[in-house]
């Protein structure tokens, strides 16, 4: 890290000026609203934060998005708002790419690649993504950070704080401090280019064995804290195939189901960022000269999670007290994964939200994610109902390992809603989960962390 880039106090100071001034004056009328009984309601502030944000680039975009598609870390009306907002950050020019490839490899950098393209292939909120050509002639993805970005991000976790706190105050039903807690992790993660390289040695050696499924390898060589250079893969949109004969579009849908669910059962360990960006739609030769989509690339691995065995173990725990209609089970599951006093009344509030997501999974038949429902409504229902009841009861601490679990199966539902598979999910389920066991999974997952040079989940 270069002194100009570190987290600076005059970048830091910078930040806040400008998200302060959009994000503070927008809290600021919401509360003199409340306070003074005005009109409007929450569909006029809301679109109002939307409007303050929709000026900025870069890790609040990521955050506000993030909080977007959490059900019921805010209000449906700003959940709705946010969701529109888009996470492009204009892209850095190329004298400015030069500067900053020198700033990360040498002077001599452009020497270190056959070819590297200027223009960027993707620009998202925190980096931009470049096509280049290895000496030995493979295909790279060089993912290129953009300056200043801990700065950002520590400014901008700032005014999360801040919108936290004005949805505790507006409608608490739950207390959203671990939320915030664990959003801030995970977005402090994506900074770290060499962690993200480990995550995706990780995944090779998860999924070494899941041929649906490919995972780019790492260029050590050409990689640096803010520089991550992979395997360049091939692929198209993932909705490309969503007009797809249904066999095709199974078989994706299988695909996302194991890029997802193993690494989880097996290992402890998520995709956290559901964006349809972040997978495309590989096609090979099924053997009789016909190519057709046969799996997925998994693209970006910066929102990884990796959960204590114990958790996972109330994953199962979950499922199967909802399958044999064990109660007791249940509410052990809810405690393994930090739930605290809990009330029948409380559970039974838990349970609407747990057999939605579990619902497809509980029934041994061929059927949709969510028969019926829009992608963009998948879990609104239900994340209401939940609000609704919580709040007669008082404020519930949502456990933060819980947060990025619960928005990676909204987003996977979301993508078998987009591709209107049809799949028995309870079989693809208890597959993963046969001869699950708590120990097993730890010893597993220690050996897979070791070989990725990660810690143990805490």
């Amino acid at each position: 890290m270069t002194d100009r880039e570190a987290n600076r106090f005059s970048a830091r100071a910078a930040r806040y000026a400008r998200v302060g001034a959009n994000v503070g004056g927008v809290a600021a009328r919401i509360a003199a609203g409340r306070m003074l009984g005005g009109a409007g309601g929450r569909g006029a502030d809301a679109a109002a934060l939307a409007g303050a944000l929709g000026g900025l680039k870069g890790p609040i975009m990521k955050v506000a998005q993030l909080m977007a598609t959490i059900p019921d870390v805010l209000p449906p009306e700003y959940a709705a708002e946010l969701q529109k907002l888009q996470a492009d950050a204009p892209p850095m020019g190329a004298a400015f790419v030069k500067r900053r490839m020198m700033a990360e490899l040498g002077p001599d950098w452009q020497g270190r690649f056959a070819g590297f393209d200027l223009h960027p292939a993707a620009a998202a909120s925190l980096g931009q993504v470049h096509r280049a050509t290895a000496k030995t002639g493979e295909l790279l993805a060089c993912k290129l950070q953009y300056p200043d970005m801990q700065s950002a991000v520590e400014a901008d976790l700032r005014q999360l704080d801040l919108l936290f706190a004005i949805h505790r105050r507006m409608d608490p039903a739950i207390d959203t401090r671990e939320i915030a807690k664990e959003i801030g992790a995970r977005v402090r993660e994506e900074l770290d280019y060499v962690r993200e390289a480990r995550h995706a040695v990780l995944y090779r050696h998860i999924l070494a064995d899941t041929p649906q499924v490919r995972v780019p390898g790492v260029w050590p060589a050409l990689s640096t804290g803010r520089l991550l250079t992979l395997d360049w893969l091939d692929g198209r949109k993932l909705l490309s195939v969503k007009e797809a004969d249904l066999p095709v579009r199974n078989r994706i849908a299988t695909a996302m189901y194991k890029a997802w669910w193993h690494p989880f059962s097996h290992y402890g360990v998520i995709h956290g960022d559901p964006h349809l960006g972040n997978y495309t739609v590989f096609d090979a030769d099924r053997g009789d000269g016909v190519v057709e989509p046969a799996g997925i690339n998994l693209l970006d691995y910066g929102c990884i999670r990796i959960f204590p065995p114990r958790f996972v173990g109330g994953v199962v725990d979950l499922y199967v007290g909802l399958r044999d209609g064990d109660g007791e089970r249940t509410v052990h599951a809810y405690e393994t994964w930090g739930f605290k006093q809990l009330s029948r009344e409380i559970v039974e509030v838990l349970n609407i939200w747990a057999r939605f997501i579990y619902g497809p999974m509980l029934e041994d038949r061929v059927r949709t994610v969510a028969d019926g429902v829009a992608p963009a409504e998948y879990g609104r229902k239900q994340a209401f109902q939940v609000h609704q009841a919580l709040k007669r009861m008082g404020p519930v601490t949502v456990p933060r390992e819980f947060v990025f679990m619960d928005r990676a199966a909204i987003g996977l539902g979301g993508v078998f809603l987009h591709l209107g598979a049809e799949l028995n999910f309870h079989r693809l389920f208890e597959a993963e989960i046969e001869s699950f066991s708590v120990a097993r999974l730890e010893a597993r997952q220690g050996e897979a962390l070791a070989a990725a040079g990660l810690g143990v989940a805490a």
